[in-house]
């Protein structure tokens, strides 16, 4: 009788011990489920929701804030795959074109993404992507970003510091403009209580991009001492944009405008309606104004450029990720044909 009850007894042990196992890690390694309530206002969400019913802030807006953490690096075995550097990669395309496995990574949403189970590894994507956003590796790793700490009302680990657009990882400018309202929403409610401070700005915004625009117009809808600065010129951010650069094909909700439409538009189209909302709304950006420093003194932040120093109660970072590439200072280089940033994805 013992015979057969001993082999019993370790299948049935070894079925526990199976389901603990998959129960504890099941979580840690299994995709996040949307949220339950709105991670602003705590409003109980209704299935499938994209907005919030009671503050109606985009739900898409919070992904970075509430994605999970990784700080182990992926496992040293299992097959090759490729992965995409999500706040890196521009929406080209070439990496589809170049890769030599029917679906293997696609467009969705405007961002590359790749399927494990049949990309095999072979790296043309690799070769191919014009911003070094794809690289190979192994394990469960997919769509990891560098990004700063922000929580839902994009207010950075430093308090009153706030990073919105493409510095905090997300470059598509529907999330850009999403970004910016809310950020400046949470600034306007948190101002209410504090004292006024004479020749002091509420906000000071640095950039005029989708996203710095969109902070400087829902300021100046709620009546806020803003100052926006910007190191070149109007709109400086989107004429420099690569001219494949993805746009955004949904309306888009514009404080003070309304609906923005532009569709799949060349980046020429874009800048024309920037133009035409800067001139309906009255909004004023202060031109070549490039910020070297901030400071934090006395309950509030200075901001220096190369002429001025100005106050500010609040801060907020929309001045992108593309820098100020450094010229080499030869003859030619200000002909039409020279570029120093990407200009053709190809």
């Amino acid at each position: 009788m013992m015979s057969w009850l001993t082999p019993l007894l370790f299948v049935a042990l070894t079925a526990v011990f199976a389901w603990q196992h998959v129960r504890r890690t099941g979580a840690a390694a299994g995709p996040v489920a949307p949220p339950s309530t709105c991670p602003r206002c705590r409003a109980v969400l209704p299935s499938g929701a994209t907005h919030c019913p009671s503050c109606a802030a985009p739900l898409q807006a919070f992904e970075l804030a509430l994605a999970r953490v990784v700080s182990a690096e992926p496992a040293a075995d299992g097959p090759m795959h490729a992965m995409v550097r999500a706040d890196v990669c521009v929406g080209c395309g070439t990496c589809v074109d170049a890769c030599p496995e029917p679906g293997a990574i696609a467009m969705v949403n405007k961002l590359a993404v790749v399927n494990v189970d049949l990309c095999k590894g072979h790296g043309e994507c690799v070769k191919a992507c014009p911003v070094n956003g794809i690289l190979l590796t192994t394990g469960e790793a997919v769509q990891r970003l560098e990004v700063p700490e922000i929580d839902v009302n994009f207010e950075s680990n430093v308090p009153g510091l706030y990073v919105i657009g493409e510095l905090g990882g997300r470059g598509l400018i529907k999330n850009a403009i999403n970004e910016g309202k809310l950020a400046v929403e949470h600034v306007a409610s948190v101002l209410r209580s504090e004292a006024l401070v004479g020749g002091a700005y509420d906000v000071i915004i640095v950039g005029s991009g989708p996203a710095g625009l969109s902070a400087g117009l829902e300021a100046l809808s709620r009546g806020l001492r803003y100052l926006i600065l910007e190191q070149g010129t109007l709109s400086d951010t989107i004429s420099k944009y690569p001219r494949r650069k993805a746009l955004f094909a949904e309306p888009i909700q514009v404080p003070l405008y309304g609906d923005l439409w532009v569709a799949d538009s060349s980046k020429e189209s874009l800048l024309k309606v920037w133009t035409q909302v800067i001139e309906k709304t009255g909004l004023v950006v202060t031109t070549g104004q490039r910020v070297e420093r901030l400071r934090a003194a006395e309950g509030l932040w200075f901001v220096s450029t190369p002429g001025a120093e100005f106050r500010g109660k609040r801060v907020i970072l929309a001045m992108g990720r593309r820098g100020t590439p450094r010229r080499l200072g030869v003859p030619g280089e200000e002909l039409e044909k020279v570029l120093y940033d990407i200009a053709e994805m190809e």
